[in-house]
């Protein structure tokens, strides 16, 4: 006579759909499928939180394996095993009988095991006449072996998941040291920057990190902060440029001392011959000069030609002529090109970029006018970064010379720079 499978629990336990899916879970197995129970375990063990195990249900789930003779199980038969209350709670760390029973719930519920109970819901396994086991009652360990490849595939996911968190996270840990020594640095070097403001905005970023917060957040956040990072990397590596560029040209300008009215009178008669004759027009193009023709040269005329030739060139210039010609400019103050104020406002970190005497500037745009001062300037500190310019002071003070005279056409200059930084660019 055939034996009869308990596909239902004893007693007063309800028969779940849950249920009805694991048994059928576990007669698809393959035949020929062989799972090291150990290895299955710890692929449970890894991702108990995905499967829905606690860690009291696992311990029992290692007992229950423990009983089971046979290091590899099969799928080509069932693994039932027997062991009672009080066995089981011995192996499961002396875990009490009322905490037994909710755990093995669990792994029922979670699929990794079969309730296979007797008529009167004791365990135990019957023998035939050769000794082999016919039939036994207790819990089935088939699902383990059915659903091995998709438990070893949620163990990969997690561990997955933990590499990336982890790399999430000394990702977030590099970003907040480099932000606070940076800017540690910054307050410290006098590099001219929003420290408060970067500060305050890492503060208000990392206010948005909860405790054991999850990979999506802490990616978000270091986004976030990547943002800052590279603004103030920026700004420091901008001034070290700067830095370098000052240690060039502090060679021929080490002392800068502010330049009596009485100087500026004698200077301009001596730098108007020198330049004349310099390496200021042979290194920095003639395209920005023009001789006018001395035929009775009048003060009171030659200003008025000189304030016309300036209003003239001004028509001329554009914003986006200015950022295209200057791109260190653009790349190191990039809100200056926002508007002609904006552009005028930031005469002072120009100056103080190439190393220009304050009176040279203020020289600059009396006698230029503000606009074209302003473009003569911004052409003087990108010849001065380009390494055309060693003294920016001397020639942004030629060029005032040259403009009192009507001598000079800044748009000339700034036409052949852009024209030269589209070339390089191509």
């Amino acid at each position: 006579m055939a034996s009869q499978m308990s596909v239902t629990p004893f007693g007063q336990r309800r028969l779940d759909l849950g249920h009805i899916a694991s048994q059928l879970v576990a007669q698809s197995a393959k035949p020929d499928a062989i799972v090291h129970k150990w290895q299955i375990f710890k692929a449970i063990r890894e991702a108990r939180e995905l499967v829905g195990a606690t860690d009291r249900s696992l311990a029992i789930l290692h007992a229950l394996l423990s009983f089971h003779p046979e290091t590899a199980l099969s799928g080509d038969s069932e693994h039932i095993v027997w062991p009672s209350n009080d066995h089981l709670a011995s192996r499961a760390n002396g875990m009490p009988t009322s905490t037994l029973r909710r755990h093995i719930a669990v792994l029922v519920d979670c699929g990794l095991i079969i309730r296979r109970d007797s008529p009167n819901g004791k365990r135990f396994a019957r023998k035939g006449q050769d000794g082999q086991i016919e039939q036994a009652f207790g819990f089935d360990l088939s699902p383990i072996v059915a659903r091995a490849e998709e438990l070893l595939g949620l163990a990969q996911t997690v561990q997955a998941e933990k590499r990336a968190l982890r790399r999430s996270k000394e990702r977030l840990s590099l970003l907040r040291r480099d932000i606070t020594k940076m800017i540690e640095t910054g307050v410290r070097e006098g590099v001219p920057a929003d420290w408060p403001g970067h500060q305050a905005a890492y503060q208000s970023i990392l206010a948005r990190l909860p405790r054991g917060a999850c990979r999506e957040i802490i990616d978000a956040v270091a986004d976030d902060l990547q943002l800052v990072h590279t603004t103030i990397s920026d700004q420091l590596a901008a001034f070290v440029k700067t830095k370098i560029l000052d240690a060039n040209a502090a060679q021929d300008e080490r002392h800068i001392q502010d330049t009596a009215p009485s100087d500026i009178v004698e200077s301009r008669t001596n730098q108007s011959r020198s330049n004349d004759r310099h390496a200021h027009t042979s290194a920095f193009g003639e395209e920005a000069f023009q001789k006018k023709p001395c035929g009775g040269c009048g003060g009171e005329q030659d200003r008025k030609a000189a304030r016309k030739a300036a209003d003239s060139d001004i028509l001329n210039i554009s914003l986006p002529l200015v950022k295209q010609a200057c791109p260190d400019l653009a790349d190191t103050l990039p809100a200056m090109f926002a508007s002609w104020s904006s552009l005028r406002a930031a005469s002072q970190p120009l100056c103080r970029m190439a190393y220009i005497n304050p009176q040279v500037w203020e020289e600059a745009k009396s006698q230029l006018g503000a606009d074209l001062a302003i473009a003569a300037l911004a052409v003087t500190v990108q010849r001065a970064f380009n390494g055309d310019v060693k003294n920016a002071g001397a020639y942004l003070r030629g060029l005032v010379q040259r403009g009192a005279k009507g001598e000079l056409f800044i748009s000339r200059s700034l036409f052949a720079m852009a024209k030269n930084t589209l070339g390089e660019a191509n």
